[in-house]
């Protein structure tokens, strides 16, 4: 863009930004958000009509969603519907919802410990990242391991999440704030099952993540050696 002097220095920090945010603010207003927020209202609708049936499959639907795309779309549907279920005078959900959250985080870091060979430095200090990320309920801790390794993580993480919250549901812990981790211990009933529910659900997510983890690094070894 061929711009006066003057206004040459305000170019990336101002005109371009400006202009980008447009662009993508447009595309996602009348392209990419349309069809999303049909998916979202499919979800809600579908987890609705799933309330009155059976609970633990209830738990296990929710703790895949929590944790498959860690934060977007999916994530936040089952995460609103858990919170509104607290108003309905149904705190199990978020219970379920509220332990599945923090388990990929949790579940990374913890694999990076008892996997150390498996990882590089760098990854056990994301591992670090993710753990303390876990604790106060952030499922985003486990996106950079998701991101090098997607097919090997986000299989193990909605499993360890899917383990994470039937087991909080079969236990009957309640959680009373719209959020998860073990950051709302003080307003959940069943304290003590709310935590064997995350540290079952980051145990499982470690050990499978782990072991996928090590078929993929012998089969990448043997295929070398070929």
């Amino acid at each position: 863009m061929k711009l006066p002097a003057t206004l040459r220095p305000i170019l990336p920090i101002l005109i371009l930004p400006i202009i980008s945010s447009f662009v993508i603010g447009v595309v996602m207003l009348k392209l990419i958000g349309p069809p999303i927020a049909d998916l979202m209202e499919f979800l809600k609708i579908w987890l609705h009509s799933m309330e009155s049936g059976n609970a633990i499959i209830l738990a296990l639907v929710l703790g895949s969603m929590i944790a498959f795309d860690m934060g977007g779309p999916v994530n936040k549907v089952a995460f609103f519907f858990a919170a509104a279920m607290i108003k309905e005078g149904n705190p199990q959900i978020m219970g379920a919802v509220g332990a599945a959250i923090c388990t990929p985080p949790l579940g990374m870091g913890l694999a990076t410990i008892i996997g150390k060979r498996l990882w590089s430095e760098d990854e056990k200090k994301s591992g670090v990242a993710g753990m303390t990320m876990g604790l106060i309920g952030i499922t985003e801790g486990a996106i950079p391991f998701a991101a090098s390794y997607p097919l090997q993580v986000i299989p193990s993480i909605m499993i360890g999440s899917m383990v994470a919250a039937a087991i909080s549901m079969a236990l009957g812990v309640a959680n009373y704030a719209p959020h998860g981790g073990p950051i709302v211990l003080p307003v959940v009933n069943n304290k003590l099952g709310y935590v064997a529910a995350i540290v079952a659900g980051a145990m499982v997510t470690a050990l499978v993540v782990n072991a996928v983890r090590t078929l993929s690094i012998n089969a990448q070894a043997k295929k070398e050696a070929l």
